[in-house]
């Protein structure tokens, strides 16, 4: 027997010394703040072959030599990537330099409110607590005043409710997530960008068209990802108040105890808000402004655990009261009165959430997590006479595993989700209960193919128990044509269900009949799920000039819908139609914007959108009404050496198309398209000690309104009453004031 192992021993040792002599090993390391650190899961590759290594937890690597190259080629994202010749060496030790590219825009002064990073195959835009304290910002729908990729518009004159739009498509349109999960959807559609307060934001990230295939299906026009404050980073103490010269009051306050250990951190947020005052100030007779009452509270906690387990819990709940409609309504005494008009909403909201990951020791590259969220929903309302309650009762899960094949060239997620909503509405007499049951499965794939190009390829698989099976093919590449400049395009299916009555609940403050024109199925409503593909390219270049930093960026994006609900209200102007898109229906958006500092700390923003949004409206191909075709927009941000901070926005919008109001009584006819117009926003801050601030502001600073918003507001319960065609600002020139207070 040890004759037989020697004789082994002796066949194998040459093969063994021929594998010393032909390998060679090393550790990749880099320095940071002056100190040496291993870096982990760096690629490492032969020139001009895919044959690689990856670097281990303390950055050693070992790798067999080829006879194709002798160039060992170094990559890490975010460092510099160097290049070894090996001819005679057995042992490699390299130290990369991080790369100025890191952050996508060289920085080197002042961290920018607005980012993009020129990495990301997907254009992100990342605007960061700077950018969302240029204005007012109480909630996430008065986030975007200072932004000119999402145009925010009214609803209706009587709800004071606020619509965001991507790409010129409504809101519902876009998906959009709190930290990766799906947030405002269903029942929230139109209010759910409410219930996130501004104050207990941290960051949104934005991106036109469609997302990845990890977050869901239903991405049409864009994705917005909200980033709330972390328990672990957060001030101890943070406090917000605001109140303008409505009368709207609001308290915002953010409290992160310090907890005994390591593991564990929490947060609590509470917010709070209300309009007591009736305004009139165009004497129509009806609320400026609704009458409100909101109580929002979250509570989150996080784990950092062994082994690599990171836990996150939340719960929130959220009260919502508003009251409008003429101005001496009492909602006590005159619900559902047939004299005087008015509109109540109320919305009980709770939500629960889970986030349970590993990350695997030494493999910084290999991850799973589930997330997890549950969701309560109650609305009770009445417009007039007529009455809209609505029950959802929502349950998300989504497991994600994301690893590498063979090196970190090629990384891959992949996972399932189950998606769960039951629904009971009820329109006056005719309910719409419905139950919807969505389990998918999906695989991602990313190709670092070089540092210059990186293509990112996604498929979804789901099944609907109504609509059935569907797929969802998405793909994003990037080129990097120099070090400023970077192309990227995008193309991608996405598929939604339509919630035609909380998606457009402004029309519920008019006299319009709403007909559904579905058909006799199982289908929600009686129709077809709403699935379009959309397609983008983009470039951003980055330049210097007199040493000053900017960017200039241009966008196109189409989105084509193989079916659309359409929301009819040319037919007839006391109807509203609402069927299955049988025609064309098609959406091209181009975006050209430059970002400058055109001195020490004045910064420009410039932009110029052309919409052209067409739907075929009972056999016509027409424009899409109440949406400018053309908008210009500048905001100028300047920052003193003292701390003060100044920042001035002005919007131009062209005509739009107005709903017809043929039929009306001649008083009451509007004309066909609305005149252009501009709108100017200001707000100065001043800040002391780096944790008290105080600002105040103006919006609106010219007093602009669209002239009698409200058609026949003297007469709301005849048959011309409509207070859904907005076109442009209903409330006037509006003056705020407010302070933050922080302690660390």
């Amino acid at each position: 027997m040890k004759k037989i192992k020697s004789i082994i021993l002796i066949l194998l040792l040459p093969l063994v010394l021929y594998s010393q002599n032909n390998s060679i090993t090393g550790q990749v390391t880099s320095v940071e703040k002056g100190t040496p650190v291993e870096l982990v899961g760096v690629n490492i590759y032969w020139q001009g072959t895919s044959i690689g290594a990856v670097s281990d937890i303390n950055g050693n690597f070992e790798i067999v030599r080829v006879s194709e190259s002798t160039s060992l080629v170094f990559s890490y994202i975010g460092y510099q990537k160097d290049t070894i010749e090996t001819t005679g060496l057995k042992i490699v030790n390299v130290e990369l330099k991080q790369s100025l590219l890191l952050d996508g825009v060289d920085i080197t002064e002042r961290k920018q409110a607005t980012q993009i990073s020129l990495l990301n195959p997907l254009k992100v835009e990342t605007m960061n607590e700077k950018e969302l304290q240029k204005a007012a910002c109480c909630n996430i729908s008065e986030s975007f005043e200072t932004n000119p990729s999402v145009d925010v518009s009214f609803t209706d004159a009587v709800t004071g409710t606020r619509q965001i739009q991507m790409l010129g498509l409504a809101g519902p349109y876009s998906q959009i997530t709190r930290e990766n999960i799906p947030s405002v959807r269903g029942l929230s559609s139109l209010y759910g960008l409410v219930y996130i307060p501004g104050a207990w934001v941290e960051s949104i990230q934005l991106n036109k068209g469609t997302g990845s295939v990890l977050n869901g299906f239903e991405s049409i026009a864009g994705q917005i990802n909200v980033e709330l404050h972390k328990p672990e980073d957060t001030d101890k103490l943070y406090l917000n108040a605001f109140l303008n010269q409505e009368g709207r009051t609001e308290l915002n306050a953010i409290y992160a105890p310090t907890l005994k250990g390591e593991k564990w951190s929490t947060a609590l947020f509470l917010h709070g808000n209300q309009i007591s005052n009736r305004t009139d100030h165009n004497d129509d007779g009806f609320l400026d402004v609704p009458l409100s009452k909101h109580l929002i509270g979250l509570n989150r906690w996080k784990y950092v655990g062994d082994n690599g387990i990171r836990m996150q819990l939340g719960i929130k709940g959220t009260y919502v009261d508003n009251v409008g409609g003429q101005k001496d309504f009492d909602p006590d005494d005159d619900a559902f009165s047939a004299s005087i008009w008015g509109m109540h909403v109320n919305q009980q909201r709770f939500e629960a959430w889970s986030k349970i990951g590993k990350v695997f020791d030494g493999m910084s590259w290999k991850s799973m997590g589930l997330q997890l969220t549950a969701i309560s929903h109650e609305h009770e309302s009445f417009f007039g006479a007529r009455e809209y309650d609505a029950e959802q009762q929502s349950f998300y899960s989504n497991y994600v595993y994301q690893s590498i094949i063979g090196n970190t060239n090629h990384q891959f997620k992949t996972g399932a989700s189950f998606q769960y909503d039951k629904y009971k509405e009820v329109l006056s007499t005719e309910i719409f209960n419905r139950e919807e049951m969505v389990p998918g499965a999906y695989f991602e794939y990313t190709n670092l193919v070089s540092e210059n190009f990186t293509a990112v390829a996604g498929l979804r698989a789901d099944y609907h128990n109504n609509y059935g099976e569907f797929f969802t093919p998405r793909l994003h590449l990037r080129y990097a044509i120099n070090d400023g400049l970077v192309a990227r395009a995008s193309a991608g299916k996405g598929q939604r269900t339509a919630n035609i009555i909380a998606d457009n609940m402004g029309l519920l403050a008019s006299s319009r009949v709403i007909n559904v024109m579905g058909e006799n199925n199982d289908n929600p409503y009686g129709l077809d799920a709403e699935r379009a593909w959309n397609y983008g390219f983009n470039l951003v270049q980055c330049f210097k000039i007199n040493g000053k930093e900017g960017t200039v960026s241009a966008d196109f994006y189409r989105t084509d819908f193989i079916n659309q609900i359409i929301i009819d209200t040319d037919r007839s102007a006391d109807s509203v139609f609402v069927y299955n898109l049988d025609g064309e229906s098609y959406s091209n958006s181009i975006q050209l914007q430059v970002n400058y500092e055109i001195v020490k700390r004045l910064d420009v923003r410039l932009a110029y959108r052309w919409f052209d949004v067409q739907t075929t409206y009972n056999g016509d191909l027409k424009s899409k009404p109440l949406l400018a075709t053309h908008r210009a927009f500048a905001n100028l941000a300047y920052e003193t050496p003292n701390d003060w901070k100044f920042d001035y926005t002005i919007n131009w919008r062209g005509s739009q198309r107005v709903p017809t109001t043929a039929g009306n009584n001649i008083q009451n006819y509007r004309p066909n398209k609305s005149p252009d117009y501009i709108l100017m926003n200001t707000q100065v801050t001043k800040s002391w000690l780096g944790n008290f601030d105080v600002y105040v502001g103006v919006e609106n600073i010219l007093d602009y309104t669209q002239d009698d918003p409200i058609i026949a507001s003297d007469e709301p319960f005849g048959s011309d009453f409509d207070a859904s065609s907005i076109w442009g600002p209903i409330f006037g020139r509006n003056m705020y004031v407010g302070l933050r207070y922080k302690i660390n």
